[in-house]
């Protein structure tokens, strides 16, 4: 038996029982302060150089890649994208069907393991949810452009217009704006309700000014109080159980875009779970992606990694 187990007595046979002990989330008994400290230090305190070397050359790839090639995309004509007369689709389909499925990933790790009550979520939870919005927002690009003319593409949208054009709901593109509007809506803001408190601590750690003003704003008031907390935590619960049985609907319909084809191999009926449950296998994967590096680059966790397995 390891050192990790106990024994207890039974009163009543006087055998012995071994209980296993929890394993502590929080090593070396540290208190709340501590915590507080070691995460804002990440936001108030100035990057290292090594940040600077990753973000500069980020920021130019994004900008040429993302504006320069969405430039040359217009001003050429989709066809730069592999979309012909056959090809409707081409390579916007391929990153759109990625983007949306890391970015559905994340909510739904969130949300389940905050319904299952799994205390160990709260370090990874931020960042699964800031990568859906920001997933989801990239996804957005290709359905938007690949119609061609992008400064037509406010015809999707269920609104009256001059030329009296009403939208075909039959098409899954249509579909797909539905469900990823209402999905990005639904995200942002279980996203940024959990961050209330958080934005909280970091107003009443400011120093007066735009920052200290900012961050008022952004935490609507928050004081911590208990009615406070009740109410937030019936509004995170809610909001939870919404977007649980959202990811699996949102998915299933992007699914649609090939299901509903006649294309042979892709009419069939088995895509909406097997798009599910490749979002769920390849958003785990970008949440490790994403957490790893920054563990070790911000040492959130190796301290106590390290003294705890010697």
């Amino acid at each position: 038996m390891s050192e990790a187990t106990t024994q207890s007595e039974n009163n009543t046979n006087g055998i012995k029982i071994p209980v296993l002990e929890r394993e502590e989330l929080i090593l070396k008994k540290r208190s709340y302060n501590w915590i507080t400290e070691r995460i804002c230090g990440v936001v108030e305190n100035r990057q290292p150089f090594l940040w600077w070397i990753l973000f500069i050359p980020s920021a130019m790839i994004a900008l040429v890649g993302v504006v320069g090639g969405l430039t040359y995309l217009v001003s050429t004509g989709v066809g730069v994208w592999g979309n012909t007369n056959r090809v409707m689709w081409g390579w916007p389909i391929v990153n759109f069907v990625f983007w949306i499925g890391i970015g559905h990933a994340g909510t739904l790790i969130s949300a389940i393991l905050f319904l299952t009550r799994q205390n160990w979520r709260t370090s990874i939870n931020r960042a699964a949810e800031a990568m859906t919005i920001f997933a989801v927002m990239c996804a957005g690009i290709f359905p938007a452009f690949h119609v061609g003319r992008v400064w037509m593409a406010w015809f999707l949208a269920p609104i009256p217009n001059s030329n009296a054009i009403w939208q075909n709901f039959k098409s899954p593109l249509l579909w797909d704006v539905f469900a990823v509007s209402t999905y990005f809506t639904v995200s942002l803001i279980f996203w940024f309700l959990g961050m209330v408190p958080d934005l909280a601590t970091i107003r009443d750690r400011c120093k007066p000014g735009i920052r200290k003003f900012m961050y008022g704003i952004f935490s609507l008031g928050w004081r911590g109080g208990n009615r406070q907390w009740s109410h937030y935590e019936m509004a995170y619960l809610l909001l939870a159980a919404l977007s649980t049985p959202l990811v699996l609907s949102v998915h299933s319909v992007v699914s649609f875009d090939f299901a509903t084809s006649v294309v042979p191999g892709w009419h069939t009926t088995i895509f909406p779970p097997y798009f599910v449950a490749g979002a769920i296998f390849g958003g785990f994967a970008m949440v490790l992606t994403i957490m790893i590096p920054c563990s070790f680059y911000l040492r959130l966790a190796r301290h106590d990694h390290d003294e705890a397995h010697r």
